[in-house]
């Protein structure tokens, strides 16, 4: 007669520890999770820093949205020829902040401009379609913009930004 050792056939003490290992392993998984996940960013962060899309085929020529990114407002203009063409008429060297038209908007797209809506002097927000330029009006300290978001007089130093976009068709474009 030969005897079976524990080797040939698992005992109850075998099962307790392997069963013991495996609820200590899925315990200390679950305790991980909240550590690991608390390292991500907050939704709203992300929401704060994504990308928007806007389609454009609602806005009339002349007319201009404001749509809001990164909590900035943007103001988006569907200009018409002829703002297009005063732009163009200006004189590059003669703006307090030199710069073409043609460098503010996208090859091909004219007529949609798209900026940052807040006043590089203080930070307040203009009002569109106001002022002698037919651009821009910051009400606070009285600096003018052009069809192009150009500084033309004013205490304003600069230009309005434009903020980084691409169109992802003929009538939508992707902000950020």
């Amino acid at each position: 007669m030969t005897t079976a050792s524990s080797a040939d056939h698992p005992t109850r003490r075998d099962f307790l520890f392997v069963a013991t290992g495996a609820v200590a392993a899925v315990g200390g998984a679950a305790t991980l999770v909240p550590f690991i996940s608390q390292m991500n960013p907050d939704a709203s962060t992300i929401a704060a820093g994504a990308p928007i899309e806007v389609d454009l085929a609602p806005i009339a020529e002349g007319q201009d949205i404001k749509v809001f990114w990164r909590g900035k407002p943007i103001f988006i203009s569907h200009r018409t020829k002829k703002q297009i063409d005063e732009a163009r008429k200006v004189p590059v060297a003669s703006l307090p902040d030199p710069q073409s038209d043609e460098a503010r908007v996208k090859p091909g797209k004219d007529q949609w401009l798209v900026v940052i809506g807040i006043c590089t002097h203080l930070g307040c927000i203009p009002i569109a379609h106001e002022g002698q330029y037919d651009g821009f009006f910051c009400p606070c300290h009285g600096s003018q913009y052009d069809t192009s978001g150009r500084i033309r007089s004013g205490p304003a130093p600069t230009n309005l930004p434009v903020p980084p976009y691409q169109f992802v068709s003929d009538t939508k474009i992707q902000i950020g």
